[in-house]
């Protein structure tokens, strides 16, 4: 059986130009950047605005203003540049040849908890749950996010399951996301139950893919009779 761990390197953002940005101006952009996840990280959703970040990159308010005129333009950018280095692993990983729909789920799933394990996926996940509380832009930015998250899921529940309509392979793909994610409280970096994330990890592995390939149209429906 095929076993992967993520590499959490694999996450760092990556220095490149980014849209709107011109090339000479890419490390200036990289610099705040890796600049605002430390903050966001280190320091809090709280601690998040762009006098903040300049300070923490050395750099004037106005040159941090010139890339990014809004701190909001800085997450989108922090999540566009996770959701395609996410995307890298995945294809080195998940969609490597021969492996069958269930392994890929599994593989998903030990990847994103294995995930959830490092510092800076528990705290920036937290803080920016934290901002989508009471700003728009930023909660449909973490929705974008998760729905590619979903998506993936999506794509290996139908051919686990292609008794389920679309809707419920949605369905089923969102609860084995939140599934994973409210992990994060309780088995993340630092958290109460850390240490037995290993063993939830196997746990829902085992479950997740198992509820993948046997839920029926009325089970998700609340129709199937109670044992």
């Amino acid at each position: 059986m095929a076993t992967a761990r993520l590499d959490h390197r694999d996450t760092e953002l990556p220095s490149a130009p980014r849209p709107g940005t011109y090339v000479r101006g890419a490390e200036t952009v990289d610099a705040i950047i890796k600049a605002a996840l430390r903050v966001l990280i280190d320091e809090g959703a709280g601690a998040f605005t762009i006098r903040r970040i300049a300070s923490e990159c050395g750099m004037k308010v106005g040159n941090v203003s010139y890339h990014f005129p809004k701190k909001e333009l800085l997450i989108q950018t922090l999540l566009d540049e996770i959701i395609n280095s996410y995307k890298k692993v995945l294809e080195r990983t998940v969609r490597q040849p021969g492996l069958d729909a269930a392994e890929r789920l599994r593989l998903i799933i030990v990847l994103c908890l294995d995930d959830i394990g490092g510092k800076r996926t528990t705290r920036l996940f937290t803080e920016l749950w934290a901002l989508a509380n009471h700003n728009e832009f930023v909660a449909d930015r973490v929705r974008v996010f998760y729905q590619s998250v979903h998506d993936t899921i999506a794509e290996y529940v139908a051919e686990l399951n292609p008794a389920l309509s679309e809707q419920e392979v949605r369905l089923v793909a969102l609860f084995i996301s939140a599934s994973m994610e409210g992990a994060t409280p309780f088995c993340g970096y630092e958290k109460p139950w850390s240490h037995q994330l290993g063993a939830f990890t196997a746990i829902a592995a085992h479950s997740l893919v198992h509820l993948a390939r046997t839920i029926t149209s009325r089970e998700i429906a609340g129709l199937a009779d109670c044992p």
